[in-house]
């Protein structure tokens, strides 16, 4: 009997990356040049990874123009960056992101969001956080609109949340035969800031309470745990350590990627 596509996707050698903090451009460039070696290479590799100041990501098909306004993002000190994969906006501060570059291998995209959701609950668990993933009936299963809503503001089918509120904001990107997807993992609610980020006089989305990490537990939690419960995770599941990957290897694609993802007509091309 062959393996299932889910148990294919944890055989495949993995490596490690944590790359700690970065500024929005670096850090979607190094997702995507773990794109392009994932696919040269064949191995799946876990990235755990921070920003080093406050940054507005948005969705790859989200509309910037007329939705953000740059004044006040000067004004509230915030990057903006235009993330590879889909979704809408999302502001990355007080979070631990993660994300996986893979294989798709016979992997539907909903079997990889199960896989790596495994993943993802197995972490928490281990500090603690009592999560789950978001399971709705087929007749009520609705694609979120692009043009929406922040990404905390409403929680997906399949999307880890603790009671009821979205803790993981993750999204996915599939292209010549390799996945990339990545996520929040939300240390403290820096959501309702976007709303200041729109022009004057745009309609006000409500944006629920998002779970965090320290609501969730009582207490501060630091970077180091949420890294160290990931990687024990994926150490349980694939039943061995995954080897370090050296960043330099990613040096020949992430010098062309830094100048695509940093050029404006990318970020406010729509």
């Amino acid at each position: 009997m062959s393996a299932s596509p889910c148990a294919a996707f944890l055989d495949l050698p993995w490596s490690l990356l944590d790359s700690g903090p970065a500024a929005g451009v670096e850090n979607m460039s190094t997702d995507l040049a773990l794109l392009a070696h994932t696919r040269s290479t064949g191995r799946a590799v876990l990235r755990i990874y921070a920003w080093s100041r406050p940054t507005l990501s948005l969705g790859r098909n989200e509309r910037a123009r007329g939705s953000i306004h740059a004044p006040a993002l000067r004004a509230e000190g915030i990057e903006v960056v235009r993330r590879p994969t889909g979704g809408r906006a999302l502001l990355h501060d007080h979070e631990i992101t993660y994300s996986i570059a893979a294989p798709v291998g016979t992997m539907t995209l909903r079997e990889s969001y199960v896989a790596i959701n495994a993943l993802l609950l197995d972490a928490l668990a281990r500090l603690g956080v009592a999560a789950t993933a978001i399971a709705r009936d087929p007749a009520e299963r609705r694609a979120l609109r692009p043009d929406g809503a922040a990404c905390f503001a409403e929680p997906g089918e399949g999307e880890i949340v603790v009671g009821g509120a979205k803790l993981v904001g993750s999204a996915q990107w599939r292209e010549e035969g390799a996945l990339l997807q990545h996520g929040s993992i939300l240390l403290g609610d820096d959501q309702p800031r976007i709303a200041r980020l729109r022009p004057p006089g745009t309609p006000e989305h409500p944006i629920a309470p998002a779970a965090t990490l320290t609501g969730a537990l009582g207490r501060p939690v630091t970077y180091a745990e949420v890294r160290d419960a990931l990687v024990a995770a994926l150490t349980d599941a694939i039943g061995a350590v995954p080897s370090p990957l050296d960043p330099t290897s990613l040096r020949p694609s992430l010098a062309r990627l830094l100048i695509s993802t940093a050029d404006p007509n990318w970020t406010w091309r729509r």
